[in-house]
């Protein structure tokens, strides 16, 4: 069944993704997914960018279960704003073994508030480093980071392969472990060497607390579904390259996406595409996640 459109063109996420042919491993960790609403209980934002058809916890753990993971990192949704109570209440009814939580915070926020989100469950703050993203001075995102690093806390960045050099200096100053969302955004029609793809591969070389998130092969390829094998080169590389700086997530319910909705199915198919075999996926799949989210925690715990 196709997924139907929800706002100004964009796609609501697929009502049945196919069961995925691959045997995930014990324990296994969707390090980037999302929740949305609902809005009767949680309004979205109003300066949002656009609203997205409603997503909430229940379908986002129905779909966790369905594909065969364990736990989930439900990461604070754009339309959501500063608003972390849609997932502070999806961490609660998930339990603290099954999932933690990546925040956007206001500004000016207190350590009270930072604590609350800790005892909730949340262990990493987000930031938004594209150019199209609103300035703010370097020390706006360094002040923030060095609350959230005092409580072993890491920082996710969304930026594009085009907004890598100048946030260099940003990037390799922040005091914690840095996961940059959807490899970098890698233009994937050049070749591997290429001089942005390079640049990425020497930051988390030169720097073991970069790491990236091997998802998102839906927004960064450009032959698309079901196999994205443009996609492919680019994130193995890096899974084979820094196989303990890398994480993976389904990034469900993809929020944002207007070229096509993608079958969480097909990709959860890539990961022995991009993890050739059971080491390299048990890294990025349990002892990465569990390292950096479940730290109290053994990692074959499932």
């Amino acid at each position: 069944m196709t997924a139907a459109p929800s706002e100004a063109g964009r796609l609501a996420s697929r009502p049945h993704p196919r069961k995925p042919l691959t045997d995930l491993p014990a324990g296994a960790v969707d390090a980037h997914c999302h929740v949305f609403g609902p809005c009767a209980l949680f309004p979205y934002a109003p300066d949002r960018q656009f609203s997205p058809a409603e997503a909430p916890k229940e379908k986002l753990f129905a779909v966790r279960d369905f594909l065969g993971f364990s736990r989930s990192v439900i990461v604070q949704a754009p339309c959501h704003g500063t608003d972390n109570r849609a997932l502070v209440d999806a961490l609660a009814t998930a339990g603290g073994d099954r999932a933690r939580g990546v925040a956007c915070l206001p500004p000016g926020v207190t350590r009270a508030e930072l604590a609350d989100l800790h005892a909730a469950g949340v262990r990493g703050i987000r930031f938004n480093l594209s150019r199209q993203a609103p300035v703010k001075p370097d020390a706006y995102y360094l002040g923030l980071a060095d609350q959230v690093a005092e409580l072993g806390w890491h920082v996710l960045v969304y930026l594009k392969d085009a907004d890598l050099m100048d946030r260099w200096p940003l990037l390799t100053r922040l005091p914690t472990v840095v996961v940059v969302d959807y490899l970098g955004q890698p233009d994937v029609s050049q070749p591997l060497d290429a001089p942005g793809f390079a640049l990425f591969q020497r930051l988390m070389r030169d720097h073991d607390n970069i790491w990236a998130s091997l998802s998102g092969a839906e927004r960064v390829s450009v032959v698309g579904p079901p196999g994205y094998d443009d996609f492919i080169p680019f994130a193995q590389r890096i899974a084979t390259a820094f196989p303990g700086q890398v994480l993976w997530g389904t990034d469900w319910p993809h929020p944002d996406i207007v070229s096509h909705m993608p079958d969480e199915g097909n990709l959860v198919d890539l990961i022995p595409r991009i993890a050739p075999g059971p080491d390299l996926q048990r890294k990025l799949l349990v002892d990465n996640p569990m390292r950096l989210y479940w730290k109290d925690q053994p990692s074959g715990q499932g």
